[in-house]
């Protein structure tokens, strides 16, 4: 197994769910990674829930609040990055031409975050770490490997991720030339398709990937499951197999498995 003790600032570092049926994304999951579930009371009738894989947290997930529903929240995965100060970060976003929507907030002893809307319209967190460093697994079958970028303006965001993170978004080789590649450090960690390739639909977001053992199989539970189809399981040449589908209150993921080599 995967097991990570730590992040690089620029690295994904956690992931999470929030959700219109919080029992309901767990059953689903659960089902379909092999998770286990730990509620941790954060409320009066509140649970956050720690979605774990042989034992190391995987995920996070949370029940949307009424009022946030009422203000449109949909059920979403949502993504954050690490970085060494939050504060920092977050002034940087907003020089970039991001907004910084929540602004630096201590999460118990966990952490510090923010939230950001990019300048493209996608939205993420930042994470500085204190005692949890965030997803305990990646890569694995069941954990988070990926992301990507559905962003309108690929140049834009390339601008501003750069600049904020330090990240490098390098262009692919052949047919996937007008794909960036998100490079932090000497890691590719995720990347932006171009635009002609989104859903004109879909608003700007970042995709969570999971990694599975077969994606067919997993796509199949899925959908028996009332997962609701958005790309059938595909073959990407000398990169792997992919499959998009919404959970069944509406949260978008992706599955993946690598190419053999």
């Amino acid at each position: 197994m995967s097991t990570v003790e730590r992040f690089a600032p620029g690295d994904f570092c956690w992931i999470e769910l929030a959700t219109s049926n919080q029992n309901a994304a767990k059953s689903f999951y659960r089902t379909l990674f092999g998770w286990t579930v730990r509620d941790v009371p954060i409320g009066p009738d509140e649970m956050y829930s720690l979605l774990e894989l042989q034992g190391r947290i995987a995920a996070g997930a949370f029940g949307i609040s009424p009022s946030e529903s009422a203000a449109g929240v949909p059920t979403h995965w949502h993504l954050y990055v690490a970085v060494a100060n939050a504060d920092e970060a977050a002034r940087n976003a907003g020089e970039l031409g991001g907004k910084v929507l929540e602004a630096p907030f201590d999460v118990m002893d966990r952490g510090r975050a923010a939230l950001i809307q990019d300048p493209t319209g996608a939205y993420f967190s930042l994470w500085e770490a204190k005692n949890r460093p965030g997803m305990g697994v990646t890569g694995e079958p069941g954990a988070f490997c990926w992301a990507d970028l559905t962003t309108p303006d690929q140049a834009r965001a390339k601008t501003f991720y750069e600049g904020l993170f330090g990240w490098e978004l390098r262009p692919g080789q052949g047919k996937e030339s007008d794909y960036l590649h998100i490079v932090n450090g000497e890691s590719y960690i995720g990347g932006v398709p171009p635009a002609h390739r989104n859903s004109a639909e879909a608003p700007p977001h970042w995709l969570i990937y999971f990694a599975v053992a077969d994606v067919d199989d997993t796509f199949r539970q899925a959908t028996d499951m009332n997962a609701r189809i958005l790309l059938q399981p595909t073959d990407i040449e000398g990169v792997g197999r992919v499959a998009m589908l919404a959970d069944p209150q509406g949260a978008v993921f992706a599955l993946y498995r690598e190419a053999e080599k």
